[in-house]
């Protein structure tokens, strides 16, 4: 394969990325057409007592009354709520674009790692989505649908808080489960390594703590719901390193002695 020039790079990357934006677009248009099945069993199914999640948790859930209070609320809390599943269910594809696009620079080993990052940082997005829909947005609405500083106030959300709220529970939960794949890439550049996180353990759980306080409603249950994933993904992340970092040194070695 001949050479690319820096300019062929680049063209080459812009149409990787129009690949992937279009299969997002193809994705949030798909959405379009089921848009009001999505607004009724996913946009609004927490809202409901019968949401499936509050029999998981055993939770006698109260039912919650939105209400629109600006000209252009429902409007973009429909459309807010189709680019967001488009882009969830869109993004393997822009990840996948992304991957072509730096295959051809690497090596054979190289790309079996790189396989290994894409693919997991598609799953754990994803996963980590589906933790803030379904385990901290049914408990958060839940607490703050109960509390109440006196019976003459009656609590009902604006449907474009709520949109805001279920939006930054669920995608930043899914940028926390990102933790894994960043450490990846750290520890492939040997900016990290397994023993580091081990004697970071102590910091790990304050830090999980904090983000679990951040993303919740201000309970410990809720706020140990969220730590204990982050803490078992920070153990996933120190094996991911030690492995990386003994890889690395190995091809160190060989590169310096030979093998």
């Amino acid at each position: 394969m001949a050479e690319m020039s820096f300019l062929d790079h680049l063209e080459e990357l812009r149409w990787r990325l129009i690949k992937g934006l279009a299969g997002v677009l193809a994705s949030t248009i798909l959405c379009s057409f089921f848009s009001k099945w999505i607004i009724d069993n996913i946009l609004l199914g927490p809202t409901r007592p019968d949401f499936f999640m509050y029999r998981v948790f055993h939770l006698d859930a109260k039912p919650l009354e939105l209400l629109n209070r600006t000209i252009t609320g429902q409007f973009f809390a429909h459309i807010g709520t189709i680019l967001f599943v488009g882009v969830i269910i869109g993004s393997p594809v822009l990840i996948y674009q992304i991957w072509k696009f730096i295959e051809p620079g690497l090596y054979p080993h190289e790309k079996q790692g790189m396989r290994f990052a894409a693919a997991f940082a598609t799953g754990f997005f994803i996963l980590g989505v589906l933790f803030g829909y379904l385990v901290i947005t049914p408990l958060a609405l839940q607490f703050f649908a109960n509390y109440t500083i006196s019976e003459q106030i009656v609590n009902q959300f604006d449907i474009t808080k709520y949109f805001n709220m279920v939006t930054m529970w669920a995608f930043g939960v899914g940028l926390l489960f990102e933790l894994p794949v960043i450490v990846y890439f750290l520890a492939k550049m040997g900016l990290i390594t397994g023993d580091v996180l081990r004697k970071g353990r102590r910091y790990a759980l304050i830090v999980a703590l904090v983000l679990g306080a951040l993303f919740t409603p201000p309970d410990p249950i809720s706020q140990v719901l969220v730590a204990i994933p982050l803490l078992l993904l920070y153990e996933l992340s120190i094996h991911i390193a030690t492995i990386v970092s003994r890889r690395r040194e190995e091809e160190l070695r060989r590169a310096l002695y030979g093998p």
